[in-house]
């Protein structure tokens, strides 16, 4: 069996595996930890590499082992239990991620969050730092990406779109301007996108059926794992926020997200919809996308600059 200390050998940010599971039994059997799914004539066992791995969503019809649960918590791997195809989370607690419960985690993130986050015009800053970084990774993937580009998604299509959002968050001297600049900017990449597409009639609509929507909110929970699986690497708490916190609970994981949502998850949620994709083959690609651009150190390097940017009067100061 591994040591506990082996089972954090592979650092957070360079873990490659997120796990949906559905109609599953989540067991621990001979030092490993295995999902159980129960055919006609036989089980079958399939191994779950927790050392590997950021976050695991159990969606209906699962169950876990408490000693399951003990060593995938000792790995440092997040629980999210969700409805089916990864939405919504939730928890008898109302905590929405379970995170292993170590409190040994780096001080120096926290420290440095917090001296700045009781200043109202420090958030300010730091909101538009990921903001702008939110924008530079929409260009340099869809600049990058060979697949988004062969699907029609040119950065150059809307690089004069970007670059006025982006001008016009170095403006903004409210939170409040920088939320709507950022529901403007999104609504006119949705927009884009179904052009691109072919998806004349797409209204973006939480709770509706289509399969645009239904991969869009889907995308966006591995996301929040992702972001939430940063957090609490750093030792930070969800709740402080510099964008979402007057909105919404645990807001710092909505902030965080939305450093690789459009980038990654938006063109590949409409792309598989045009294709007619499975929900199982679109996630797959979400996870391929978000190791192959390296989401998850993107957003650790994000967050780190702005936990150790002490007493910073000026976005500027973030670079």
């Amino acid at each position: 069996m591994e040591k506990l200390t082996d089972l954090k050998a592979i650092l957070h940010s360079k873990r490659a595996n997120i796990y949906y599971l559905e109609y599953c039994r989540v067991m621990q059997k001979d030092g490993r930890v295995l999902y159980l799914t129960e055919a006609k004539s036989e089980n079958h066992y399939w191994n779950i590499p927790i050392a590997n791995t950021t976050v695991i969503l159990l969606g209906t019809g699962t169950s876990i082992t408490q000693a399951a649960m003990r060593m995938i918590t000792s790995a440092g791997v997040l629980i999210g239990f969700c409805g089916g195809g990864g939405t919504p989370l939730f928890a008898g607690s109302e905590i929405e991620w379970l995170t292993p419960q170590s409190e040994y985690r780096p001080t120096e993130y926290v420290q440095g969050w917090l001296s700045f986050w009781f200043d109202e015009s420090k958030r300010l800053h730091a909101a538009k730092f990921f903001q702008t970084k939110r924008i530079g990774f929409i260009e340099y993937i869809w600049g990058k990406d060979r697949d988004f580009k062969n699907e029609g998604f040119n950065h150059s299509d809307i690089s004069t779109v970007l670059l006025t959002y982006l001008n016009r968050n170095k403006q903004s001297e409210t939170v409040g301007e920088l939320l709507l600049n950022e529901a403007q900017l999104t609504k006119k990449l949705y927009a884009q996108a179904a052009q691109w597409t072919r998806q004349s009639n797409f209204v973006r609509t939480h709770d509706a059926t289509d399969l645009t929507n239904q991969f869009l909110n889907h995308g966006n929970y591995l996301a929040y794992g992702l972001a939430a699986t940063t957090l609490w690497v750093l030792g930070i708490p969800h709740g402080f926020a510099v964008m979402h916190g007057k909105t919404r609970r645990g807001a710092l994981v909505f902030d965080i997200a939305d450093l690789i949502k459009d980038a990654i998850v938006l063109p590949l949620a409409f792309i598989c919809a045009s294709e007619k994709a499975s929900e199982q083959a679109f996630r797959q690609q979400c996870l391929q996308k978000f190791t192959e651009h390296k989401a998850l150190d993107f957003m650790f390097e994000q967050v780190k600059a702005v936990a150790l940017a002490r007493g910073v009067n000026d976005v500027s100061h973030f670079h």
